[in-house]
C-alpha cells in the first residue's frame, strides 16, 4: 500500500479539504505526505481548531475495500489521471475507476439527456453513440435513466464511461445495476465519491463536472430548462469545451433546453458526421487536451514567504468579507505577493473561516 496514495486519501476525505486546497496544499509542500503533515499547524494560524482529519485505520480499510471490489485509485497529477479532466481548476484529486482504463486515452464525448426522455431521443442518442464508437470516439454519460442509458447502450461494444454520482459499488436508478455491471467489465466505471455512498442530489453537480472534465465535447439530447443536463453543458463551456446540441420542436419541454443552448451559441448537431467535425483541428486530427496538473509546475503561483508580516496578514483578512471576492483583487489591493496571499486564504480555509466560489473567488463565512 503506497504511502502517498494513504497521505491522498486521508486529505481527500477530511472535512473541509475540497479540490482547490487539495491542489494548493500539494503545490506549496511538494508531496500529500508533508501536505497532511502541515495542515494541523495551517489551521490553527488561521484561527481555528485543527480538522478532524480521517485517520490512517479508515483510509487503509477504505483502500482494502475498493480493491476487494476490483477497483483502484487514480490520482491527480499522476500517470493515468484522465489529463483533461485535470485541467480543470476543481478536479477531483482522487477517482475510484474499474474498468479498462485506456479508455482515457481516446478521443472522449460525453452524451447527456434527460431522464423522461421520449423513445425517438432515446433511439437517436443509441444510434449516435453507437457511430461515434465506429469513429473510435468513446461515448461518457453518467448513467442515468434516459438519454444517459440509452447512450451507454449505444457505445457498449466500442467504448464507454459511465461516471456515477455515488459510491463505485452503488448502482443508481437501481434498474442499472446490470448495466453498470457489464460497462464495469466492458468499459469503465468512474467515482469520486468513498465506495458505499448512496447518491444525493448534492452529489449529482460534482458528478455532471467529471463528466464535462472528461469530454472534449458534449452533445446534449433533450433537456428542460434548468435541468442537470445544461449543468454539465455549462460547466462545459466554461472549461473550454465544446457544446452540441439536438434541436427539437419548439412544443417539446423537454427539448427547449437544446433549442436555448443553439440560440446561445451550442453547435447544432444532426448526425455523427457533425460532432466529428467539430472534433476535428485544421490537419483533421482529432483534438487532444494536453496540459495535465503538474503540482511542481503550479507551486510557482504559490511559492512566497512562509509567514507573511502580520500586518500584511491583517490587511489580506480585511479584505475579505462576506461577498465573494475575486483572489486576484485580493493580491492587487493588499499589495502583497500572490503566494503571501495564497497562504493565508489556505489557512482560513483550513480553518473553516472562507468559503470558495466559482470563477477563483473567495468570501468569509458567516
Amino acid at each position: 500500500m503506497s504511502s502517498d496514495l494513504l497521505a491522498r486519501l486521508r486529505l481527500v476525505r477530511s472535512p473541509g479539504i475540497g479540490p482547490v486546497t487539495f491542489r494548493q496544499l500539494l503545490a506549496r509542500f511538494g508531496g500529500a505526505e508533508q501536505a497532511l503533515a502541515a495542515v494541523p499547524d495551517l489551521a490553527r494560524r488561521g484561527g481555528g481548531k485543527a480538522p478532524s482529519l480521517f485517520s490512517e485505520s479508515a483510509a487503509r480499510a477504505e483502500i482494502d475495500h475498493v480493491e476487494a471490489l476490483g477497483a483502484r485509485y487514480v490520482s491527480l497529477g499522476q500517470g493515468l489521471y484522465p489529463r483533461a479532466l485535470g485541467e480543470m481548476s476543481d478536479a477531483p484529486p482522487l477517482l475510484t475507476v474499474k474498468g479498462d482504463l485506456a479508455l482515457f486515452e481516446r478521443p472522449l464525448v460525453a452524451i447527456v439527456g434527460a431522464r423522461n426522455a421520449s423513445a425517438a431521443a432515446c433511439r437517436f442518442a443509441r444510434g449516435l453513440a453507437h457511430e461515434l464508437g465506429r469513429e473510435g470516439v468513446v461515448v461518457v454519460s453518467g448513467l442515468a435513466r434516459g438519454i444517459d442509458s440509452a447512450a451507454h447502450d449505444g457505445s457498449l461494444d466500442s467504448g464507454t464511461i459511465g461516471v456515477v454520482a455515488g459510491g463505485i459499488d452503488v448502482a443508481y436508478p437501481p434498474e442499472n445495476e446490470e448495466r453498470q455491471r457489464a460497462i464495469s467489465e466492458r468499459g469503465l466505471v468512474v467515482a469520486e465519491m468513498p465506495p458505499g455512498t448512496e447518491p444525493r442530489a448534492r452529489h449529482f453537480p460534482y458528478r455532471n463536472r467529471i463528466i464535462a472534465g472528461l469530454a472534449q465535447a458534449t452533445v446534449v439530447v433533450e433537456a428542460a430548462p434548468r435541468s442537470g443536463s445544461l449543468i454539465t453543458a455549462r460547466l462545459a463551456a466554461e472549461a473550454g469545451r465544446e457544446v452540441m446540441a439536438v434541436p427539437g420542436s419548439p412544443l417539446d419541454q423537454r427539448a427547449q433546453g437544446c433549442n436555448q443552448l443553439i440560440r446561445d451559441g451550442a453547435t447544432l448537431i444532426q448526425t455523427a458526421a457533425d460532432v466529428m467535425e467539430g472534433l476535428r483541428t485544421m490537419t483533421g486530427k482529432l483534438a487532444s487536451p494536453t496540459y495535465p496538473f503538474d503540482h511542481q509546475a503550479e507551486a510557482q503561483n504559490v511559492a512566497g514567504p512562509i509567514d507573511p508580516p502580520s500586518e500584511l496578514r491583517a490587511r489580506i483578512i480585511e479584505l475579505l468579507g462576506p461577498t465573494p471576492a475575486p483572489v486576484d483583487e485580493i493580491v492587487r489591493l493588499s499589495g502583497a505577493a500572490p503566494g503571501e496571499v495564497q497562504l493565508v486564504l489556505l489557512e482560513l480555509d483550513l480553518a473553516g473561516r472562507l468559503e470558495r466560489h466559482a470563477g477563483g473567488r473567495v468570501s468569509l463565512t458567516a
